[in-house]
């Protein structure tokens, strides 16, 4: 796999967590309850860690199977919609009913790690 598309995904979700980020301090933070602005913090910082995680996978080592580290950017990508996405839109609007979405994306991020995981414990049987 060429790690461009990959390295591609990760600045986007990187961008989106600095971006994400400035408008909840800015723009959030004194306009919603301290509570829920937590909650969005909690999405900022959850999306920031595995736009980095992607980062990695993109230059992860050829010798590590490409498929499992494709599956691990998968999990990365949908928890980051899934977990970060669903703490932003209940800070946003206050629909708590939200937050049963949120652990779906904590089922992604899981997955993704497990698939990193298992791509470097199998690395020397290829």
């Amino acid at each position: 796999m060429n790690t461009h598309p990959l390295l591609f995904i990760a600045s986007i979700f990187g961008f989106l967590a600095v971006a994400i980020g400035a408008f909840g301090a800015h723009a959030v933070k004194g306009s919603i309850e301290p509570s829920l602005y937590v909650v969005y913090q909690t999405g900022v910082e959850y999306h920031f860690y595995h736009a980095l995680a992607l980062l990695v996978l993109a230059f992860a080592p050829e010798r590590l199977d490409l498929k499992m580290i494709k599956r691990a950017a998968i999990g990365f990508v949908i928890g980051i919609l899934l977990f970060s996405g669903s703490l932003y839109l209940m800070a946003l609007t206050g629909m708590r009913s939200l937050g049963m979405v949120t652990p779906l994306g904590g089922v992604a991020f899981l997955c993704g790690w497990a698939l990193l995981g298992y791509a470097a414990l199998t690395s020397g049987r290829r």
